[in-house]
């Protein structure tokens, strides 16, 4: 394929494949299991049973962030494909199954005799916060030789989770995305996922950032982190040097776009919160298919904006009401 060549993809998706158990629950549940609210915490197979059969019944679909978001962009009329590692078992088929009705191209073969398919246990409480626990199985298995070279290269942008960055053959696989990617003339986006991740492997992000990144995704906390800045005026001068465009969450206060000196402000999208499960994921989505159907800044904030507030207006990280027809009224 020689640049220019016409993108098949609007977006490849690459994170861990995790199938989603989202359930609603007291806060006295999330006392007496000792978590900490709000936080992503790893457990093992063992706590990974114990925790299911604390949690009262909920809704098991096909999930991790960059899954999340694939299917999110793919409700929103987007082509999109992922690229994550499943067993072959009965979660694993799950996860197959449910991302290809959501209308994403999944290729990645499962993984024979290993570690079963990542699960991750999201407690919801009447607060709308989420208490994630996620055993992560499979998906740790990804690395260069599940980076399907032709996929990338039919992508137009190829999107990063942060939450894979943890094993040293993923960080491997994203520079090598990264590298086909821009090989194509295409484009390359990581979300950095959460703070503890940042915190882990800093000198990492930034290098990757700095090197491969040309969309960032956010959160006004990892951003801090990223940049070691107690000021986020601070951090937003710092990512605006290092990327094309950097889009930066900041909950009911909205987001704001930086590309080099142009800044868009973004308000969020009214919203009834009930499980704010998926919304940085959904934004992502909704960013990156106004992005790459060619709108500007503003309207991929926009409709970002606007998937994010459908997506914690109810349990579970996938739109349940069509918005093609308000992305298309965006200006």
């Amino acid at each position: 394929m020689t640049q220019g060549t016409p993108a098949r993809f609007d977006i490849l998706g690459i994170g861990n494949a995790i199938v989603d158990v989202v359930a609603p629950v007291a806060e006295s549940l999330v006392s007496r299991l000792a978590m900490r609210k709000g936080s992503m915490t790893l457990i093992d197979a063992d706590a990974a049973e114990r925790i299911y059969a604390e949690m009262p019944p909920g809704q098991e679909v096909s999930g991790g962030s960059a899954a999340n978001t694939c299917a999110v962009a793919a409700g929103l009329g987007a082509r999109v494909a992922y690229l994550g590692r499943v067993a072959q078992d009965q979660l694993g088929a799950v996860f197959r199954h449910d991302i290809a009705a959501a209308g994403v191209h999944f290729p990645t073969p499962p993984l024979v005799g290993g570690a079963p398919t990542a699960r991750c246990l999201i407690l919801v409480t009447p607060d709308g916060q989420r208490t994630m626990n996620t055993f992560l199985g499979a998906c740790v298995a990804f690395g260069e030789a599940e980076v399907d070279a032709e996929v990338v290269r039919d992508a137009a942008v190829t999107y990063m989770e942060g939450y894979l960055f943890d094993e040293p053959a993923a960080q491997a696989a994203f520079r090598r995305a990264a590298a086909l990617a821009h090989a194509a003339g295409r484009q390359v986006a990581l979300t950095l996922s959460d703070t503890f991740c940042v915190d882990r492997h800093r000198a990492a992000f930034r290098a990757l950032v700095r090197e491969d990144i040309d969309i960032l995704f956010a959160n006004e906390g990892e951003l801090a982190s990223l940049y070691e800045a107690n000021d986020l005026e601070d951090a937003l001068a710092a990512v605006a040097r290092e990327v094309g465009i950097a889009a930066v969450t900041m909950s009911e206060a909205g987001s704001i776009v930086l590309r080099g000196t142009e800044r868009v402000a973004v308000a969020a999208a009214p919203a009834q919160v009930v499980d704010t499960t998926g919304a940085g994921d959904a934004y992502a989505a909704g960013f990156l298919a106004a992005y790459t159907a060619g709108r500007g800044l503003a309207a991929c904030g926009r409709l970002g904006s606007l998937a994010a507030a459908e997506v914690i207006g109810h349990y579970g990280a996938r739109l349940t009401r069509d918005l093609r027809a308000a992305a298309a009224a965006l200006d």
